[in-house]
Parts: structure tokens; C-alpha cells; sequence
């Protein structure tokens, strides 16, 4: 159970509905929204902004390759024992 307030799928309307739906097909075989990015949905805006800044800064070449991003997002997942 979530401590932070947040729209399901099946709830979200106007702007957090076109929002999700945006990100779905931006994330093709992801039918639903990532936990960690509804704890947003209060704020559509900032949700909007989260997702545009993660696209930018996380997947994406930079001064580290995506591929070395992600192995070290998915190791520090694992230590910390979080399902994302």
C-alpha cells in the first residue's frame, strides 16, 4: 500500500490520463505506469517535467553509455532490495 497518494491507470483522466497514455507509447509492452513515476500524478505538471528530465538525463548517451547507466541503476536496485 502506497503512502504517497497517487492516480492508478484505470482512474487517471485529463492531463494524468494523456500523460500515461504518452508514456505508454513512448514504452512499447509497458501497459502500465511505473509506481515510481505516479507518485507524481498529483502534479501533473512535475510528473510531466519528471519524465522529460529522466528521458533526457538517464536514457540517453552521455558522458556514461545508456547500457552502463541502466547495469548501474539495476545493481543499486538490487542492493537496495527495490522491485523497479
Amino acid at each position: 500500500m502506497p503512502r504517497i497518494v497517487w492516480v492508478d491507470d484505470d482512474q487517471a483522466t485529463g492531463e494524468v490520463s494523456e500523460i500515461y497514455s504518452h508514456w505508454k507509447q513512448k514504452n512499447p509492452g509497458r501497459d502500465t505506469m511505473p509506481e515510481i513515476l505516479k507518485c507524481f500524478s498529483a502534479r501533473p505538471d512535475f510528473l510531466k517535467s519528471v519524465i522529460e528530465f529522466s528521458y533526457k538525463l538517464h536514457f540517453c548517451d552521455g558522458h556514461l553509455t545508456y547500457r552502463v547507466k541502466e547495469m548501474l541503476a539495476t545493481y543499486v536496485s538490487g542492493l537496495n532490495q527495490c522491485r523497479y
